[in-house]
């Protein structure tokens, strides 16, 4: 029997994770059987390069590059990713075909119960700007490091001193089984990352006969929250170099868009909501981003193109 479709996907255990999750919807959806999707791993650039910062070697890019390439030379299908790591503007001739349901958007913190229990003067683990912004506007002692990698050498860094904590998205340690591991922070707390907790899934755009086949498992609710968040991430002009997060919820017809931008340092930061129709997500969210940045200091505005 011929594949059906083949899914491309990073090479992590939680992309191929990721890629499972799809191929079970797809399974699902159409009463396809097993033989019928192929899951095949593509190296990324961004899992080679482990000993530097994401911003420092290219950005997102570095996470879609080779899988944009398989869609067009035609080794894949369609491609899986975890939405926070897909940049904002894509090529002309690709499309987010669906999204799985979005799942726990809030971060663990791995290494203590609490923010306010590490000890001064702490240890933190991260790549990220936002994650390492946050954390120093609620901690200004702590001690922000570089690590990177995927989950399991992130936690074996806590494991073995090279840090004393480190934050992971709650949804990718579910994810791998890991639910009970860290404590999960409100997102009152520490707004997650733009698109944090989505599952998003690429195609050619004149790929009509994939196209159709994600489209049943399409989940709108989300599709209209994350397009939300791209929409502000667009307007402030945001990349991988910048501290901004980013959480759109709907409840009752309406959405609401909450945000904040950060100096690097922590000791600035802005942060608002603002709420109306779905139908009118994408101008709601421009207009907070440009309402963040009217808010921000001179010196915070500086950090986006927008």
């Amino acid at each position: 029997m011929t594949t059906a479709l083949r899914i491309g996907t990073r090479g992590s255990p939680l992309a191929m994770t990721q890629a499972r999750m799809v191929k079970a919807a797809l399974i699902a959806a159409h009463g396809l059987n097993e033989a019928d999707i192929a899951i095949v791993p593509v190296k990324t650039t961004g899992d080679r390069v482990q000993d530097r910062p994401l911003a420092e070697i290219g950005g997102k890019a570095l996470w879609t590059k080779e899988l944009d390439r398989a869609l067009g030379d035609g080794t894949i299908d369609c491609a899986v990713h975890s939405m926070k790591d897909v940049e904002t503007i894509r090529p002309a001739d690709i499309v987010l075909a669906a999204y799985l349901p979005r799942a726990d958007v809030r971060e663990r913190l791995i290494g203590a119960d609490s923010i306010e229990a590490l000890p001064r003067g702490a240890r933190i683990g991260t790549s990220s700007p936002r994650r390492a912004a946050q954390l120093l506007c609620l901690r200004p002692d702590l001690s922000v490091m570089t690590l990177r990698g995927n989950v399991a050498r992130r936690l074996a860094a806590v494991e073995s001193g090279d840090v004393d904590a480190t934050l992971l998205a709650a949804a990718g340690l579910e994810r791998l089984g890991h639910a009970d591991i860290g404590t999960a922070i409100p997102v009152e707390r520490m707004l997650p990352a733009a698109q944090q907790g989505a599952i998003g899934i690429e195609t050619l755009a004149e790929n009509a006969r994939v196209r159709k086949l994600l489209e049943r498992i399409d989940d709108p609710a989300t599709r209209q929250c994350i397009e939300a968040e791209r929409a502000l991430l667009d307007t402030l002009g945001a990349d991988c170099h910048s501290p901004v997060a980013a959480l759109a919820r709907i409840d009752d017809g309406v959405i609401t868009v909450t945000a904040e931008l950060l100096l690097h340092d922590g000791s600035e930061r802005v942060g608002q909501s603002a709420g109306g129709t779905i139908d009118a997500r994408h101008d709601l969210a421009e207009e907070l981003a440009r309402a963040l940045l009217d808010a921000a200091c001179p010196a915070l505005r500086a950090l986006f193109a927008g």
